[in-house]
């Protein structure tokens, strides 16, 4: 001890060597009984073990005696993980072995585990990514100033983050320059605020004599008054040792008392102390057992040893605030009693937690978008409870009579339960307890699909009673009964509830919870993340059971679309509203096919997908329920009394598909033959004029017909222009000469062209002279 104040420069290292020195060289020499060995400046753990150490004694407590005053400390403030960081070295080691040890029996986890052997650099960022937050870091000073260099860098400090060093280190230890590190002293001060420091208890804490006939305080100042007197020491944290001085002292005290305790043992049996040598057992058990039941107060506290040759001493608790140690409380583990001065200050102003807290963050519809579709569904449903009331009461008047409203009374139904299912759809675990959400998962599942079964199957047997109906002979066409329509639509629903059966039977829908990325949460600085959840329902082959629902529902779709199409022109009286069902078909299967595939690529969006399905389900019932019944209200509004004048397209029966296109060519033909007449005319009045000229000119020439038909030239003019006539047409000269050949009156018919499918015939007779036939 002398030869360490007076240098001031032994290493803590070199003091542990000292320390067991002397068991080592013992213990060379088996035939050699071992001697009784006092350390005042060993802490490594290791030394506790009696196998391999069985006589040595310390008066510096185990580093394992921290170990003890860190649970207690974690059991106090809730944590129930830790991370560690050590230096590789045997002492360090040990003490880490013994902390996990302890912190399984408290039921607390060790999440990471670090070590470095000179370089912590990868320790430190290994710890950051892996989230630690509370860190136990067991190393000697000159590797604590890099592990929070590294720290700061990392910024692996702060509110979110407490440490838990060794204590014995000097105060100002961050201080002291260190060429190995690139961080200021105030850097390392930033980093080092708010962590915690536990220390055996070096002096004792009351004001009170010891067995030297000092107190603690009076101890502290003569050696303080010593070191600056002969050596000049004004900073005692300098002196290397220094912190280990009252232990040293109180060994010294320890082993005179133990070795007088021995001496008045072996005078019982005439021996003196003087009489030791290394062979001497039963002096060395004597020894050895005077040192085991030595107990006194020293400087340092109650001085008293374990079974292990382990000083019992208390733990000190410190944490660093603005750059200073506070005492914050000591432990005392033989009694379990912590004394607690309630001074701690957490950067956050509250204990951080261990770990990041994760808060569930549902994803849930939102409330406005929820309430939004309900009150369309709630006034859909109304509308078709309207209109089934409107199909009961308006029962006999022919728009409706003729438009099987037994089958739109069930279409309608198929609607309510399909606007039902919205309100199904956007239950969740905002408005439901997960226990009850399978349930929910069974009920959407029958309601969609037995509601689109009702409403499309309705539509679906009338367009296929319609198609039926059209494509029959006349002589085969008959009365549309009710029992037909059903038919179709019962096998339909059959198939409809026995899928559903056997699905709910062999596999039924489960909750099913997706977990998204963790997020950070918005306009708080709390020490958590959101964990997104989204519920499903889901079954452990749904894929196979959607594309079986989804297949067959498909078909019918296809062929629905087919059927209204053959049938797009057709009216019949036994189903007025054909046309309107056809366009009802035409919506709901684009709705479906656009609707279908989206909803599986958004399942993960709950406020999109609810608003998709929502909307499809609103237009598609909608629309068929306006299409089929708005037309019937109109009418029926315009002529509230039975009579004749109901709207033509819902009570008048007209030719089938072929009569309709035979009517379209007839008129085609019709126009074509209006044409051919109107050119005919045209040609006859051409012909008319002409012949009238020519026979002018023949009167001219021929002078002595009959009275009726003399024509004299009225001058010269027009004789002049007769014998030109006759000069410039060699045709005149031969109807001249040949103009006794045929009868002075003769009747010619003259018929025109005509179509032969035209039914139309014109003969046009003129009454010529045997003059007119020769001029021809």
């Amino acid at each position: 001890m002398t030869q360490t104040l007076k240098t001031g420069k032994v290493s803590q290292t070199k003091r542990q060597k000292c320390a067991v020195w002397e068991i080592f060289c013992l213990k060379e020499d088996k035939q050699i009984t071992a001697g009784v060995a006092l350390g005042y400046g060993s802490s490594s753990p290791a030394l506790s073990n009696r196998e391999r150490f069985p006589t040595f004694f310390r008066t510096h407590p185990s580093a394992t005696l921290h170990n003890p005053t860190r649970v207690k400390l974690f059991k106090k403030f809730g944590w129930t993980q830790i991370a560690t960081i050590q230096e590789t070295q045997e002492v360090f080691t040990s003490t880490v072995e013994d902390l996990e040890e302890r912190v399984k029996q408290a039921n607390i986890a060790v999440s990471v585990r670090q070590n470095f052997l000179t370089d912590p650099a990868n320790a430190v960022r290994n710890l950051k990514r892996q989230d630690a937050r509370i860190i136990v870091g067991v190393f000697y000073e000159n590797m604590a100033r890099k592990v929070f260099c590294q720290a700061y860098k990392e910024k692996l400090y702060g509110k979110k983050y407490v440490w838990f060093i060794i204590g014995w280190y000097p105060d100002n230890w961050y201080k002291k320059y260190d060429p190995k590190i690139n961080c200021t002293a105030d850097q390392l001060k930033e980093a080092l605020e708010g962590h915690f420091a536990t220390e055996a208890v070096v002096l004792h804490q009351e004001n009170t004599a010891t067995l030297s006939h000092m107190t603690s305080q009076e101890f502290k100042d003569r050696l303080d008054l010593n070191l600056k007197e002969r050596y000049n020491f004004t900073d005692m944290s300098q002196v290397d040792g220094y912190p280990e001085a009252p232990f040293a002292y109180d060994a010294v005290w320890a082993l005179a008392l133990a070795l007088n305790r021995t001496s008045m043992k072996l005078s019982k049996y005439n021996k003196k102390l003087e009489d030791f040598n290394y062979y001497s057992e039963d002096i060395r058990r004597e020894i050895y057992s005077a040192m085991n039941d030595t107990s006194f107060l020293g400087v340092s506290g109650n001085v008293a040893f374990s079974s292990e040759g382990d000083r019992i001493a208390w733990t000190q608790i410190e944490q660093m605030s603005n750059g200073t140690y506070q005492k914050l409380g000591f432990y005392d583990y033989n009694t379990d009693n912590l004394t607690w001065i309630k001074k701690e200050k957490w950067i956050g102003g509250k204990v951080p937690p261990d770990h990041t807290l994760i808060k569930s963050a549902p994803r849930v519809v939102s409330h406005g978008l929820f309430f939004a579709m309900c009150f369309f569904a709630a006034f859909g449903i109304a509308f078709g409870i309207f209109c089934i009331m409107f199909n009961f009461l308006n029962r006999q008047r022919r728009c409706i009579a003729y438009s099987q409203p037994s089958v739109n009374n069930v279409t309608v139904f198929g609607c309510i339960l399909c606007l039902m299912c919205i309100l199904l759809l956007g239950l969740d675990n905002q408005f439901i307890s997960p226990e009850l959400y399978p349930l929910i998962c069974q009920l959407r599942a029958w309601m969609l699909s037995l509601g689109f079964t009702f409403a499309y199957g309705g539509m679906f047997s009338k367009i296929w009673t319609v198609h039926r109906l059209t494509t029959a002979n006349k002589k085969d066409r008959k009365v549309v009964r009710w029992c037909e329509l059903f038919t179709v639509l019962s096998v339909i629903l059959t198939i409809d509830i026995a899928v559903l059966t056997t699905w709910q039977v062999l596999d039924p829908l489960y909750r099913e919870v997706e977990i998204f990325e963790k997020e950070d949460p918005v306009d708080t600085d709390e020490d958590i993340k959101l964990q997104p959840e989204l519920e499903h329902c889901t079954s452990k082959n749904i894929s196979i059971w959607l594309g079986v629902i989804y297949g067959y529902k498909g078909i019918l779709l296809l062929f629905g679309i087919f059927l209204a199409y053959e049938t797009r022109s057709v009216k019949l009286k036994q189903v007025n509203d054909s046309r309107f069902v056809g366009m009802s078909i035409y919506n709901v299967v684009v709705l479906c096919v656009i609707t279908a595939p989206i909803t599986l690529i958004i399942s993960n969006q709950q406020d999109a997908s609810f608003a998709f399905v929502a909307l499809a389900i609103l237009l598609c019932s909608f629309l068929s329920m306006g299409l089929i019944f708005v037309p019937k209200i109109v009418e029926i509004s315009r002529n509230p009394k039975k009579n004749h004048l109901e709207v033509r397209a819902m009570s008048e029966s007209v030719a089938s598909k072929e009569e309709e296109e035979r009517h379209q060519r007839l008129l085609i033909e019709n126009e074509g033959l209006k044409k051919q007449i109107s050119e005919m005319e045209d040609r006859v009045k051409e012909l008319k004029e002409k012949l009238e000229r020519k026979t002018q000119q023949r009167l001219l020439i021929n002078g002595d017909g009959p009275e009726r038909n003399k024509v004299t030239p009225t001058n010269k003019t027009d004789q002049s222009q007769l014998d030109s006539d006759v000069d410039k047409s060699p045709d005149l000269h031969d109807i001249i000469d040949h103009k006794n050949i045929f009868s002075d009156n003769m009747s010619v018919p003259f018929q025109p062209n005509s179509d032969s499918n035209s039914s139309m015939q014109k003969n046009l007779h003129y009454s010529i002279s045997d003059q007119d036939i020769e001029f021809l």
